[in-house]
């Protein structure tokens, strides 16, 4: 929709015309556009109507506001309104836009006064803007941090814009109800509120107002952590505001992108996207946006080691705000300025910096918990240990608090990220000085938090004190070695937990061992021999790096129970190559388990074994979908399960037969075992999205991770023989969250999920044929899934495909409790 300014404005027909239709550009398509339109329709009429001139210049105002150009809104407003207009809705509209600049100008006195004038005026005479008015105070007060009476000006606007059937009104009051919560840092509830908003926002074809939902979301999903949706929000949000002529939103999204990098570790992408936004935002004169930049920058700097640089671009930012050019970036660099002048050794300046965040109204959850791990690393610099544990503790409490107050089990999930490194921090002050047993306590008290709680244990007490769990007594109940491992980013460590006693071994960073376990679980999954090509190489690395330090601790075919961390998830162990003279995979030479924590495997110790064994076995399903097409093998699989349980002890659902609602109804905690035989899918940002593929009922074919956590299970095992049943992605604390965790929450003993795409041939019905055949033989789970392994890995024919890791080693069991 387009404006001819070409055409003669005579008519206040005309007029409208014009007018609508620069509003719908602006609302439906491109700012830019409807400056340009409100401009060239401006010039064509000279002044020479009163009343339209006046209605274009409050539009191209809100125009302008669009962009927070609050400056030049002011001043196309600044004329007295004539006195013939007085009665019209034109005075409304007037000192609402006046107040929403005053706003956008951080003016609040001067807002407060034009948008009550507005109120007044519409309730006495023009009722049909008081929505659009209220919402413009809504968003005052949320700036004022007066959350209850934005939150109730708000209600208030969306009964209006319902009752008016205004729906753009109430798209974007909608937007406004998530930003309250969003700014209480309620940010579950401002993800639900954002996603109805969007939705509104898309199916009225609202281009703007989507993308700053968009970019709202993005923050929403930063602040709890989940940094992989931060960053696809940010993205979209940066990407749709450029194309629809919003230069400005386009840049402070794309600081959002650049920090959701950052957070990712992804340090070179951080910096490049950071400097060149930067020069948009000088381009644009943005104070808020360069600030952003520099902050973004400077802790690139900051933990690349490149100290004068992140002085420099620090220095930058705090002097826009000391100048008032941007307050909200103040904290962020103040925390930044506190972390340099820690790493200069000037603490007494450090210290001031962080006081000031802590004693600052507007810091946030997340600020605490830096600003007080901070002071932590400026009194363990001072020499002051003690007080620097009771800081550091005090962090760790202020991260605790702001994950329970988070609602929703997904929302939760990735929350520890946020704060995972004043974790780390504070394990690594602990190894320090001297004490790596506590070091070894705190990083268990991180782990699989959001599991326990749906187990029902008692996470309230693991989240200070772990009593019930004694090391070296459950290495000795378990008659296994345990391989307890913390990524960090500064210092990785080992502990070796043994009947005899607890060892600890300092590893390099994160950053050093996520490539190489990247790059060979590549060449896994790429179907390479590993042992014969140059892929050995990398296999033996990790080998040496993980394993070899413990070495003299783990006897010959024994036990070992790994508890591993970050990336460490996805990486089966199994497969690393023992260096030497003959090179092989450790496979050979222990049996392997993988668990989530210690406390989850001491609850393991005390429960009964099934007395019955009896099965529900689900699998071979009519295809419901052209992505997943019939698994050839899956008929071979049931049946071989079948064999290991007589008819009375066994329910089998396939076919028609097998779909989501059938496994919910089945009862399924009657069951010792549960196998799927079908196939998987693991959403990485959205893992309770993961699903067991079924048969179609009505629209449903899908058996969704969040379903699976709702029906309680006794089983012994649960096998998902499918593709990524393990899941892609692993949360601080949690692990891989996907299949296999949702079937321990829901109470699973173990399960046995695959790592990546299983593939479709004969070799997977014969590693679950001999798995229930030696479990039938007495063999306990672990050793029975490594003999069904190590049959594949010995074939009879040295040239056979299936001797590679990607056919036998995709499976891998894991302990629950």
């Amino acid at each position: 929709m387009t404006v001819s300014c070409s055409r003669r404005l005579d008519s206040p027909a005309d007029l409208q015309i014009v007018h609508d239709r620069i509003f719908w550009t602006l609302r439906h398509d491109d700012a830019d556009k409807a400056l340009t339109d409100v401009n060239g329709a401006l010039a064509q009429l000279a002044g020479k109507n009163v009343e339209w001139t006046w209605r274009l210049k409050v539009l191209k105002a809100q125009i302008l506001l669009y962009e927070s150009n609050y400056q030049e809104a002011l001043s196309v407003l600044s004329e007295p309104l004539p006195g013939s207009l007085a009665a019209t809705d034109i005075v409304v509209r007037k000192a609402m836009m006046e107040g929403i600049a005053h706003r956008q100008g951080q003016q609040f006195t001067e807002s407060q006064n034009r948008l009550s004038k507005a109120e007044q005026l519409a309730r006495a005479s023009h009722p049909q803007l008081l929505g659009d008015v209220l919402n413009a105070r809504g968003a005052l007060e949320v700036d004022q941090k007066k959350f209850r009476d934005g939150q109730v000006t708000f209600e208030q606007a969306l009964t209006l814009a319902r009752q008016e059937q205004d729906r753009d009104g109430e798209a974007s009051v909608l937007n406004n109800l998530a930003r309250v919560a969003m700014k209480q840092e309620h940010y579950g509830e401002a993800v639900d509120r954002a996603n109805v908003a969007l939705r509104l926002s898309h199916s009225l074809g609202l281009q703007p107002l989507a993308a700053t939902v968009l970019g709202n979301l993005g923050y929403s999903y930063s602040e709890l952590g989940d940094y992989d949706n931060a960053l696809e929000y940010f993205k979209e949000g940066a990407e749709r505001s450029q194309r629809i002529g919003l230069p400005g939103y386009s840049a402070y999204w794309f600081t959002g992108v650049a920090n959701s990098y950052l957070a990712l570790h992804e340090y070179a992408l951080a910096e490049d996207l950071a400097r060149s936004t930067l020069d948009r935002a000088h381009g644009l004169k943005n104070a808020q946006t360069t600030t952003e930049c520099l902050n973004t920058l400077a802790e690139v700097m900051f933990r690349t080691h490149r100290l004068s640089e992140a002085k420099r671009y620090n220095q930058e930012a705090l002097k826009i705000e000391d100048s008032g050019g941007d307050t909200f970036g103040v904290p962020d660099s103040l925390i930044m300025a506190g972390h340099i002048a820690v790493a200069e050794k000037h603490f007494g300046e450090a210290d001031q910096f962080f006081h000031r965040v802590l004693s600052g109204s507007s810091s946030d959850a997340p600020l605490r918990w830096q600003a007080e791990s901070g002071l932590a690393e400026v009194r363990d610099g001072e020499g002051k240990p003690v007080e620097a544990e009771r800081m550091y503790l005090q962090a760790i409490d202020t991260i605790e608090k702001a994950r329970h107050s988070i609602e929703h089990d997904e929302l939760r999930l990735s929350f520890l990220s946020s704060g995972i490194a004043v974790y780390g921090e504070y394990i690594d002050f602990l190894v320090r000085h001297g004490r790596p047993l506590d070091a070894l306590g705190q990083a268990e008290l991180s782990r699989a938090r959001t599991l326990a709680e749906g187990l029902s244990l008692d996470a309230k007490a693991i989240s200070r004190t772990t009593p019930g769990v004694q090391p070296q007594q459950l290495a000795q109940r378990l008659h296994a070695t345990l391989l307890f491992y913390w990524l960090g980013e500064n210092h990785s460590y080992l502990w070796v937990i043994t009947p005899a006693g607890t060892t600890s071994f300092a590893l390099p960073a994160a950053s050093e061992i996520e490539p190489v376990v990247r790059a060979y679980r590549e060449a896994i999954v790429h179907s390479s021999d590993v042992l014969a090509t140059g892929d050995r190489l990398t296999g033996e690395k990790l080998y040496v790096t993980l394993i070899a330090p413990a070495k003299k601790f783990i006897p010959a075919n024994s036990r070992v129970i790994l508890l591993p961390d970050g990336s460490l998830y996805g990486l089966n162990f199994e497969t690393l190559i023992v260096p030497g003279a003959q090179p092989h995979y450790w496979i050979e030479d222990v049996t392997l388990t993988t668990g989530n924590s210690l406390t989850l495997l001491t609850a393991s110790v005390n429960r009964p074994t099934a007395k019955e064994k009896n099965v529900l076995l689900i699998g071979n399903p009519r295809e419901a979908n052209i992505e997943f097409p019939p698994l050839l093998q899956a008929p071979n699989e049931m049946k071989k399960v079948e064999r290991y349980f007589p008819e009375p002890r066994r329910a089998v659902l396939e076919g028609d037969r097998a779909t989501p609602s059938a496994y919910l109804n089945s009862n399924p905690e009657r069951f010792s075992y549960v196998h799927f035989a079908t196939h998987g899918t693991a959403s990485r940002t959205r893992p309770l999205e993961s699903a067991v593929i079924l048969s179609q009922e009505g629209e449903s074919y899908k058996l969704y991770a969040r379903d699976i956590v709702t029906r309680h299970l006794k089983a012994e095992l649960v096998t998902i023989s499918a593709c990524y049943g393990a899941g892609t992605r692993a949360y601080s604390g949690e692990g891989l969250v996907g299949l296999s965790w949702a079937f321990l929450r829901a109470g699973a003993h173990n399960v046995i999920g695959a790592l990546w795409e299983v593939s479709d041939t004969p070799v997977t019905p014969e590693l679950i044929d001999s798995l229930y055949r030696e479990l039938g033989e007495g063999k306990d789970l672990a050793s029975a899934l490594r003999s069904a392994k190590i049959s594949l890995l010995h074939s009879a024919n040295p040239n056979s495909v299936f001797r590679k890791p990607f056919y036998w080693a995709p499976l891998q069991l894991y302990a629950g409790s």
